[in-house]
């Protein structure tokens, strides 16, 4: 029965997402244990397979917590920049030493080739018992990469778009390559902005996947979460959200559809703003 607000129509079955916020924007690391909590409340919105401990996988976007970076980045014999000056997000890489390594290099390579600065990797710490059977036999290697602002890079809006660029090109050099554990490879954020911490997960294992989480300097004034409940896609690693911009909360079938009319328009596409980076875009 509709009572106040709440009319029974709303109701529909989808994933979990919640957001948490500071209203004046204070960071704390009461944001990020909240955050969390409202994934473990929302775990009735997940799922999982016949493999129980193995989740569809469940995640938190969170503004850059640059006092926890600068702490953990110089344990990593990592310089940081001020604040803005730099961008960071996880990679998921291939398991294999020597397929990892090839995608580390040429990472670090069009970096440089886009005039911006590498600055290092962070091996992510990870409790691999914390994983269900399933999530386990397919976890990528998790490193996080440091990356300087380069020169000529005008605002944090431009640099934003060098990030976009390094990883769309980043995307189409594993894409294209016969690594074997090629699907291994993702990049959940690279931003100055936010920061995603995800993978195939249950609501409550990430944060005792994911040490980070619970370290008392982890601050922001927002949280970003999403447990998934995979309908027409199997659950994946790279499939966890949050996504770098949104929680995608329902159904795309029109995938197919959408795909075909941006490789149509794609030779069309023209920004001042990119320039002659936007070939280095497609796919979009």
């Amino acid at each position: 029965m509709p009572r106040g607000l709440y009319d029974p129509r709303f109701e529909h079955d989808a994933c979990g997402v919640g957001m948490v916020c500071h209203m004046k924007g204070e960071k704390s690391h009461r944001i990020i244990a909240d955050g969390l909590q409202i994934l473990v409340n929302l775990s009735h919105r997940g799922a999982c397979g016949c493999d129980e401990t193995t989740g569809d996988g469940a995640g938190i976007l969170m503004q850059m917590p640059h006092a926890f970076l600068k702490k953990v980045s110089a344990e990593a014999s990592i310089t940081l920049p001020a604040e803005k000056d730099y961008a960071s997000g996880l990679v998921f890489l291939p398991s294999d030493q020597e397929q990892r390594k090839i995608c580390m290099d040429r990472f670090e390579a069009v970096v440089g080739q886009e005039k911006q600065q590498f600055l290092g990797w962070r091996k992510v710490p990870a409790v691999r018992e914390a994983l269900g059977d399933l999530a386990r036999q397919l976890e990528p290697a998790i490193y996080q990469i440091f990356i300087g602002r380069g020169p000529g890079v005008d605002d944090p809006a431009h640099f934003e778009r060098k990030l976009f660029v390094i990883r769309k090109v980043m995307e189409g050099f594993v894409r294209e390559s016969a690594l074997p554990e090629a699907s291994f490879f993702h990049i959940p954020s690279l931003s100055s902005q936010t920061l995603v911490y995800k993978g195939m997960l249950l609501a409550d294992q990430i944060a005792a996947f994911y040490p980070d989480l619970t370290d008392p300097d982890m601050h922001s004034a927002l949280a970003l979460v999403h447990q998934r409940y995979s309908t027409n896609t199997f659950p994946t690693w790279d499939l966890a959200h949050p996504f770098r911009f949104l929680c995608h909360n329902g159904e795309i079938n029109t995938l197919r559809g959408n795909v075909n009319w941006m490789n149509a328009r794609q030779n069309l596409l023209r920004s001042e703003l990119f320039g002659d980076d936007m070939s280095k875009l497609f796919p979009i």
